[in-house]
């Protein structure tokens, strides 16, 4: 005789969310809010697309401050959590998910918000600058904890050590977003910062990417279970892309009539030069990314995880970069690349997010 188990307790449920909540959950608003990002970038579709990427921001919104309050419930309720996470080699890492999830939904503020309540500019602006010290914050704090704390070796190394280094970037590339809608003495200031947090991830973020490509050269592709770490490797460098032109465009009218506005101008166009750049790197690493990703399949498939959001975000930021070159440049191949990219995005998201789903329904069950 079968006996059903008794569903679980909402109050187990909850003390279970909340005591092994870890910070790469906020993958899931980095890549939800990236599709967000591409869809409101698109030239087709009109109000129903914009609705649409308005309602996916929204719902990113949700699922933010459910992570949000997750973690801040953890570190509340267990006080040592905070050391143990920091410890940890690769949960450590997730904690720059957090001012990185945190900009899509500033973004969407000023794209979505903002023409209907202008105050929303301002709120963005404030929510920027508390993003760009967290995402400070992480970029030292977290290495720091690498370099004394952890144990790590080069066979076990990953592109997953860019998270916590691009969070100041990928604000950077968000101060762009704002600066146009504020004062020219607000625009100025957070012109100004955005390319000193592009200048402080960046280059440190390729220094990361040459330790990826030696560990690949003497050890091969990571194991299957950190298989879509490969696809880490477009995030820096498509947000890198995007800050180049974005902030040499919010530059201009910001530094117009003073002794910057020639320095501006050349930024400008010096920038787009610098994007076609990086964009061809990320072309590499982006079709390594697939060829690694068609080397797990053809063994089986991957097994699910988490990491599957690597799939979304960096993909996100490099199809931003390549509608924003397509834009500025004129050209048809940009766009049609881009455009190719944004279905890509789309397929991965529902594959992931469906997975997700169901992943939790199954925890739920237990």
């Amino acid at each position: 005789m079968s006996s059903v188990l008794p569903a679980p307790s909402p109050a187990r449920l909850l003390h279970g969310a909340v005591s092994h909540f870890t910070p790469n959950w906020f993958a899931v608003t980095m890549g939800t809010g990236a599709l967000a990002l591409v869809l409101a970038a698109q030239p087709w579709g009109g109000a129903a697309r914009l609705a649409l990427a308005e309602t996916l921001w929204r719902a990113d919104a949700v699922a933010f401050a459910l992570c949000l309050a997750l973690l801040l419930a953890r570190l509340t309720l267990f006080p040592q959590a905070l050391a143990e996470l920091l410890r940890h080699p690769l949960q450590s890492l997730f904690f720059g998910a957090l001012p990185m999830g945190a900009v899509p939904l500033i973004n969407g503020l000023v794209l979505f918000a903002g023409p209907r309540t202008p105050a929303a500019y301002t709120l963005a602006e404030a929510l920027w600058w508390l993003d760009a010290a967290l995402s400070l914050l992480v970029a030292v704090g977290v290495p720091y904890w690498v370099f004394t704390s952890q144990e790590h070796r080069l066979e076990r190394l990953t592109a997953a050590l860019l998270l916590p280094i691009v969070a100041p970037e990928v604000a950077a590339s968000s101060a762009a977003v704002i600066a146009p809608h504020l004062a020219p003495a607000a625009a100025q200031r957070l012109v100004d910062a955005g390319y000193v947090l592009w200048g402080v991830s960046v280059p440190l973020a390729f220094s990361v990417l040459t330790v990826v490509l030696v560990r690949l050269i003497l050890h091969k592709l990571p194991g299957r279970e950190l298989g879509v770490t490969s696809w880490l490797t477009l995030g820096p460098i498509g947000t890198g892309a995007l800050g180049l032109i974005t902030l040499g465009e919010a530059g201009v009218p910001a530094f117009a009539g003073t002794p910057l506005a020639g320095v501006m101008a050349a930024a400008r166009d010096l920038g787009v030069l610098g994007a076609l750049l990086l964009w061809g790197v990320g072309l590499w690493w982006l079709a390594c990314a697939l060829l690694f990703t068609a080397h797990y399949l053809r063994d089986g498939l991957l097994p699910f995880n988490l990491g599957w959001w690597g799939f979304t975000f960096p993909l996100g930021v490099y199809v931003l970069a390549t509608l924003a070159l397509a834009r500025t440049t004129g050209s048809p191949l940009l766009a049609g690349l881009g455009q190719a990219l944004a279905l890509l995005l789309a397929g991965l998201w529902l594959l992931v997010a469906g997975r997700t789903l169901a992943e939790l329904a199954r925890l739920a069950r237990r």
